[in-house]
């Protein structure tokens, strides 16, 4: 389980194709070497993975073509969130997440606020997941626990403020940016009970 309070922000620097999927190490510095050892789950924008390996700051992990398919930017180069996996003394900071992306979506509009630095992002999620999305909600954007602004259809919007700008990826983001997107697990399972009634 994750929170969604990134902890640090890493960068993919190799990535070698293997038969069923990809292997990537990942260069995260100091967060490597912070109460990580192999086997443990440590989250890359929002996806669940297994370290098989630690060197000198750079964590290695095994990427199936299944995670691939149902994921976005963890198969090339480039900067990724990283959280550690919770443990039950840890501070609920964010939201609880599972680290299973349910979705990719595309960001429509990222917009500067006038206020303070903020910047309004507008995402297009997957029809089917609309119903998990509720305006005050959570969700999971690139692994980052956002409160849901406003909601119209399939689409979305967030406020990024200042503070996730610095220490997050998601400041980069343009319109056309795909991302990963874990919608809320209460969301999902009240609907699931509320179907089997």
């Amino acid at each position: 389980m994750f929170t969604g309070i990134v902890q640090a922000v890493g960068r993919i620097a190799a990535v070698q194709p293997r038969a069923e999927g990809v292997q990537i190490a990942v260069d995260a510095g100091t967060f490597a070497e912070k109460d990580i050892a192999v086997g443990d789950s440590v989250a890359l924008n929002g996806c669940c993975l297994t370290v098989i390996a630690i060197d000198a700051g750079t964590m290695r992990f095994d990427v199936s073509s299944e995670t691939l398919r149902c994921t976005t930017g963890l198969d090339g180069m480039g900067a990724v969130n990283l959280e550690k996996a919770l443990r039950f003394s840890d501070r609920l900071g964010g939201h609880l997440m599972s680290g299973h992306v349910d979705a990719v979506g595309v960001v429509e509009r990222a917009a500067p606020l006038a206020e303070g630095g903020s910047l309004l992002l507008e995402v297009a999620a997957p029809s089917e997941l609309a119903r998990f999305i509720a305006p005050k909600g959570s969700i999971a954007i690139d692994g980052v626990s956002m409160t849901v602004n406003t909601v119209n259809g399939h689409r979305f919007s967030v406020n990024l403020i200042p503070h996730t700008l610095a220490v997050t990826t998601l400041g980069a983001l343009r319109a056309g940016a795909r991302v990963n997107l874990e919608v809320d697990l209460i969301a999902r399972y009240v609907e699931r009970l509320s179907r089997a009634g």
